[in-house]
């Protein structure tokens, strides 16, 4: 790459040389077999998936929308029903309660790790309580940007409570806290496998974790219709939710090289750490903790600036992105089933936040100019 070329957000073209015999062997197998729907690789993954974080089951899944959408089916979540989430965080997380009848109740988020905030959750809590027209039944914490939320208080607020917790892993797939990977921290973890996630399939994918062998036998009839020990046996209303095994393959291929992958990406981020700690606020680590840096996101003065040095970035070949610049109660979709309350923190970062590339194949010369970049932009 020259010094004036482009620097790519995301290079998938470049992670695919690196395991292209791999990958091949893998989808010429599938070829060979022509089962593509819930073939073999997809029970190898699961198998693979469960034992990298530590989780007993793991039932793949055709996208991290649906892996919500199942383990919250799973429970009979619907109208009537609270669900607790993060203000700032993507659409799916509060499409799939409203998608079942449920009303997402939106809580704020710490200024520093962008986790939601569990003071605030047991004061949201409290709030809807209170108001005595909902029934709080569910929260669905979400690892944002490739860090762990705060789960060992997140589960202790939720067992006081009464919640059934999901685990949105959608992000982080990979981040361990306490020494332990995540996939075991809630009731459920649900994770995706879009292809701009750290393990990342080539179109979508997903699967969901449980210590409960009752409920991943539940979440494999949820995703096949519904159905029972047999086919055409319908034990419920489920959904198409099955993980194509070309996808699986896919995964499967990449997971040879995720552990190195995930250091590469720790490895850039302590570059933009040292590089960039005096002239942004870059992301505080979450205690005790590793990122699978999904997004590496620093913190501007306010929104105009934000513009300004995303467009000195652009004219240097400096890809940039927002995640996200409206927090998820202020969104057309979900302002009805809002009820009103401040969530300072989230309207904030959405002006501020801005995300530079991070991805394993990020040269060390490319990082070097992103930070270059930068620090002339802000002193423009």
């Amino acid at each position: 790459m020259t010094a004036s070329e482009p620097i790519p957000f995301l290079d998938l073209k470049a992670q695919q040389a690196r395991i292209a015999p791999e990958l091949r062997r893998r989808l010429d197998a599938v070829l060979a077999h022509c089962q593509f729907v819930l073939g073999p690789e997809v029970a190898e993954l699961e198998a693979a998936l469960a034992s990298f974080c530590g989780a007993a089951h793991c039932v793949a899944v055709s996208s991290g929308t649906d892996a919500l959408q199942i383990a919250l089916m799973a429970e009979g979540i619907g109208a009537g029903d609270a669900v607790f989430l993060p203000a700032f965080t993507y659409t799916a997380t509060a499409e799939v309660p409203l998608l079942l009848g449920a009303t997402p109740v939106f809580v704020d988020v710490d200024p520093r790790t962008f986790q939601i905030d569990p003071a605030h959750l047991a004061d949201r809590i409290a709030s809807v309580r209170a108001a005595d027209r909902l029934r709080p039944r569910a929260l669905i914490g979400v690892d944002l940007f490739g860090q762990p939320a705060d789960w060992p208080a997140l589960a202790a607020l939720a067992a006081r409570e009464g919640l059934f917790t999901v685990d949105d892993l959608a992000q982080s797939f990979g981040c361990t806290l306490h020494g332990r990977a995540l996939g075991a921290a809630a009731d459920a973890t649900a994770t995706s496998f879009f292809p701009s996630k750290p393990l990342g399939a080539y179109g979508d994918g997903g699967a969901l974790f449980t210590e409960s062998a009752d409920r991943a036998a539940l979440f494999r009839s949820l995703r096949t219709h519904g159905e029972g020990t047999t086919r055409y046996e319908v034990l419920r209303t489920g959904m198409n939710g099955r993980l194509d095994t070309l996808q699986a393959a896919v995964l499967l291929a990449k997971l040879t090289v995720f552990p190195e992958e995930l250091a590469a990406r720790e490895r850039i981020a302590q570059v933009y750490d040292r590089r960039l700690g005096n002239l942004v606020e870059i992301p505080a680590r979450v205690p005790d903790s590793t990122s699978a840096w999904a997004i590496y996101s620093v913190l501007l003065a306010d929104a105009a600036e934000r513009e300004r040095v995303q467009a000195s970035l652009r004219a240097a070949g400096v890809p940039t992105a927002i995640y996200y610049p409206r927090p998820l109660h202020l969104q057309p979709a979900y302002r009805d089933a809002h009820d009103g309350a401040a969530l300072p923190v989230a309207e904030a970062l959405a002006h501020r936040i801005l995300a530079l590339p991070i991805h394993p194949d990020l040269s060390e010369a490319a990082v070097g100019r992103i930070c270059d970049a930068l620090d002339a932009a802000l002193r423009q």
